[in-house]
This record gives C-alpha cells, structure tokens and sequence, in this order.
C-alpha cells in the first residue's frame, strides 16, 4: 500500500462553527456551512468541495486527451450537482456531470469520445469504485507511548498508537523496516540520511526522529 497523497491533507476545527482549516502541500483554505445550515458561509461546504473535485478532474482530464489528440477545444465547463434519495433502508446519491465545450470545432464522435474519456477521470473511477473510509481516533494517554531505536547519529521514535498503515516505510525502505523481523526497526539498515528521509514521508507521525 502506498498513500496517492506524500502528506496527508490536514484540518482543524476551533470553536467557530462551523468553520474547518483545511491545509494542503501548497497552502490552506476554509470550509464552512452555508447560512442555512448554521455556518457563515465563508468556504465552500463538504458538498461543495466533493462536487468541485469530480468537476475539476473531469476537465483536467479532457483536457490531458485535448491536447494529445491536438483538438481546437478553447473552452471546457463543466456543471455538477448532486440528488439523494431514500431506497428502503439506505440512501442513494446520483451525481449528474454535464460538460460543454463552447467554441469547439468537434463533431458527434469525438463529443462521444470525451464523454467516455470523462467518465474514466480518477475521481469518477474513486467515487464509483469500491471506496473503504478507516477511521482511528487518537487518545492522549497514547502520545507518551514510544519505542526507541538508535544508531551512532539518530535516534528513530516510534509511536505505536499512531502507527496505522505501517506499508509505506516497509515497501520504500524495507532494509530499515521489516514488520517480520524483531525488532522491527533496523536504524543500522541504511544511511542516516536515507532513514530521516523515510521518516519525514510517515504520514500519521508515528515515526519521528532526533539526531544525536
């Protein structure tokens, strides 16, 4: 298993409602509620982003296939929207996509050819593919909880409590870890720099180090 993300996207929430800080690799931005929900309307709600995810893969793939195939297409939009609805005991969510390209000199073949090609953007493959939410929960009387290895420059700290998707350190450096070996953790398997470069990639904190 490796993560799609190289740090997890981060969020936080204070005690405004309903306003979310949601971090990213290039910056943050605000999540709120719409007024009528209780928020203030300052950030796009959940909704709202989960739409515009699927709306923006679509174009940037149509567009990734545009360009390949060297199309005059100046323009491309797309509008998404979503409707729920209660099927016996569960609710059923349909999400309708619809995609222009005004200006285009495209005929009826290649538009069919772009709705297929939009139907397989990986946000449309994730949201209809089999998608598994974990969730864990962090209690404080884990934070103390850490296992040490060390070598003659670092000094690796493993959180166990934290360690949920132990995959990426064993298939990216598996000379250092090794889930079937004890202990685990070989701090002479590598060099320290290739260690503390393993460890920066650990997406949950589990792994920390400090230099000697």
């Amino acid at each position: 298993m490796q993560y799609k993300m190289e740090k997890p996207v981060h969020g936080e929430n204070g005690t405004v409602k309903y306003q979310c800080t949601i971090d990213w690799r290039n910056g943050s931005f605000l999540v709120d509620e719409p007024l009528t929900a209780g928020g203030q309307d300052l950030g796009p709600d959940p909704y709202t982003l989960m739409l515009a995810s699927l709306a923006s893969c679509t174009m940037i793939t149509l567009r990734m296939y545009i360009e390949r195939k060297n199309w005059n297409v100046p323009r491309i939009i797309v509008n998404a929207n979503l409707w729920q609805e209660k099927v016996e005991d569960r609710t059923k969510t349909t999400m309708d996509r619809d995609i222009a390209f005004p200006g285009a000199e495209l005929d009826t073949t290649q538009k069919n050819r772009l709705l297929e090609i939009a139907k397989n953007c990986p946000i449309s493959k994730l949201l209809e593919g089999e998608t598994i939410v974990r969730s864990f929960v962090l209690h404080e009387e884990d934070i103390e909880e850490k296992i040490k290895y060390s070598n003659d420059d670092i000094t690796v700290l493993w959180k166990p409590s934290f360690c949920k998707h132990a995959a990426r350190c064993v298939s990216q450096l598996p000379t250092v870890f090794d889930v079937k070996a004890r202990p685990w953790i070989n701090p002479h398997g590598a060099t320290t720099e290739q260690i503390i470069e393993q460890v920066n990639r650990c997406p949950t904190g589990a792994l920390t180090y400090i230099r000697k």
